[in-house]
């Protein structure tokens, strides 16, 4: 069973950057692609972003593309979520997501994170 486990969240001003990082363990990271779902107050879960096994393919929703990048370090197991320019209504908790179905439209999670708290203040 692969655990992923979320970290970076916090509190930061509008326009601010934050990058999150995942590390996940208990299979074998490079074999699944990754992505980054997030959840906002009275909101429904939506995809934020997307990464092939390999890290070359990347695919973004529209509300984050230029602002956002998906990045991951198969060498140690973590994927990363560069968060730049953030707006007010990028507050959510982000989730950490694995995926056996690659980069798929809709993505697919298998496996989720527990979350972590992003808060965007203007």
């Amino acid at each position: 069973q692969v655990q992923l486990v979320e970290s970076g969240g916090g509190l930061v001003q509008a326009g601010g950057s934050l990058r999150i990082s995942c590390a996940a363990s208990g299979r074998t990271f490079s074999s699944y692609a990754m992505g980054w779902f997030r959840q906002a107050p009275g909101k429904e879960r939506e995809f934020v972003a997307g990464i092939s096994y390999s890290g070359v393919n990347t695919r973004y929703a529209d509300s984050v593309k230029g602002r956002f990048t998906i990045s991951r370090d198969n060498t140690q197991n973590t994927v990363f979520l560069q968060m730049n320019s953030l707006k007010p209504e990028d507050t959510a908790v982000y989730y950490c997501v694995e995926s056996s179905h690659g980069l798929v439209q809709p993505f697919t999670p298998d496996q989720w994170g527990q979350g972590t708290q992003v808060t965007v203040s203007s």
